[in-house]
């Protein structure tokens, strides 16, 4: 089986609008969050979120352009765009067929469907514009990226709720390891947050309530956290055959070794009892990397904020690893960007290959007070410098989906 390497990387985030900007975020500890500017949210009962912030579309894409985009679309095409530039990757006519897209998101195009049905409701079904379900399908991100990119390969969307950017990841993995593709552009992007989108996560009572202080809303692990924050953005990675990449002199970040996904079969919305398909997705995942768990010395937890998750996330891992669960930093940097959504699997990716480049991982902020059912290191209040080797990342969806993926720093003597 051919190895598989990240080359580039590209994030709009709420820490800002490249990757650049998401890194210094997370290890400052810097919150993203604050009250909702895309709307007035008067009357809502959660009045906060993790906004993009000062992204004009007409900056990276012709006007034109960008008006037949959802914003989901844009944030996808603009973070490809910075991650095949960092990648060196010329997409042209001998090798774009060997090139392939998959972006994942959970919603798609949900402030275009908004806007159409008020047009509908008001103007009549004659006025409804005609790029709606071009614009609103979640595979238009993928799409338009393919497009933008001229690049020919697999393409298509992963929709598996907040572990589609994670999934896209773990697929576009195989396809180049198994043979089908030289290279993906892979990640995840979502926009939710429109008037239906917060209010409906709200009518699930999902989302966090602290109105009176945005800042210290997202409490992974914290024994006052009460839900999660929305955040929207997209992150995305270059991953590419490693004879492939080594060919073209390409810059080599890290190593993908593992991926595994693993269903709950339980609730449309809570985790099961002892996080089981969370544990199954990372057993599966280490046996596909042919790794110990001893071996894992950083993980990026799903870690939303919510009192169930972040508790049976925490048995997951212990379940996993046994003694050693307590030997290994964990972060919960959704305390920083918010939950993205089926964004967020990739973002954090982003993250556990910048840990391993850099040496240092993110802290968890607002871990205030501990729960004691989350007794594990989470790395509190302030990034941590430590070699990191092999990074796990875990993202876990509405509808029982479990997914994670493991990342090893780049080791050229290993073949």
């Amino acid at each position: 089986m051919n190895r598989v390497v990240v080359t580039g990387l590209g994030a709009i985030s709420p820490l800002g609008l490249d990757v650049t900007s998401l890194w210094q975020g997370v290890i400052s500890g810097r919150s993203g969050v604050d009250y909702i500017t895309l709307f007035d949210a008067t009357g809502f009962d959660s009045r906060f979120a993790a906004e993009v912030k000062g992204f004009e579309p007409t900056v990276y894409l012709d006007r034109k352009e960008a008006r037949r985009m959802d914003r989901f679309v844009q944030f996808a095409v603009v973070a490809s765009r910075e991650a095949v530039s960092a990648a060196c990757l010329p997409l042209n006519d001998h090798q774009a067929e060997n090139i392939g897209v998959i972006i994942g998101s959970g919603i798609g195009g949900l402030a275009t469907l908004s806007e159409q049905i008020q047009v509908l409701i008001t103007k009549g079904p004659g006025r409804v514009s005609p790029f709606l379900v071009p614009m609103m399908i979640t595979d238009m991100a993928s799409g338009q990226v393919s497009i933008a990119l001229g690049a020919k390969g697999p393409n298509f969307c992963t929709t598996s709720a907040c572990a589609s950017g994670s999934d896209a990841i773990g697929v576009a993995y195989e396809l180049i390891k198994s043979g089908h593709a030289l290279g993906m552009v892979a990640g995840g992007s979502e926009a939710p947050i429109t008037p239906i989108g917060v209010a409906g996560f709200s009518a699930a009572r999902a989302l966090s309530t602290r109105n009176h202080e945005p800042q210290k809303a997202s409490r992974p692990f914290d024994q006052e956290r009460d839900g999660f924050v929305i955040g929207e953005g997209a992150g995305v990675l270059v991953l590419e055959n490693l004879d492939f990449a080594r060919s073209r002199g390409a810059p080599i970040l890290a190593e993908v070794v593992g991926y595994g996904a693993a269903g709950d079969a339980y609730h449309i919305t809570q985790p099961a009892q002892g996080g089981d398909g969370g544990a199954r997705a990372m057993c599966l995942a280490l046996r596909k990397a042919g790794l110990e768990p001893e071996a894992v010395n950083y993980i990026n937890a799903h870690a939303t904020a919510t009192p169930l998750g972040d508790k049976e996330e925490t048995a997951a891992i212990k379940r996993v690893f046994g003694e050693h669960a307590y030997h290994i930093p964990i972060s919960g940097t959704k305390s920083m960007t918010g939950h993205l959504l089926g964004a967020a699997g990739a973002v954090e990716a982003i993250v556990c290959v910048l840990a391993i480049q850099h040496g240092f991982i993110p802290p968890t902020i607002n871990l205030d007070t501990p729960d004691p059912d989350c007794d594990l290191d989470y790395v509190p209040h302030e990034a941590r410098p430590v070699s990191v080797t092999v990074a796990m990342s875990n993202a876990l969806g509405f509808g029982g989906h479990n997914s994670s993926l493991i990342f090893r720093r780049y080791e050229d003597s290993l073949g």
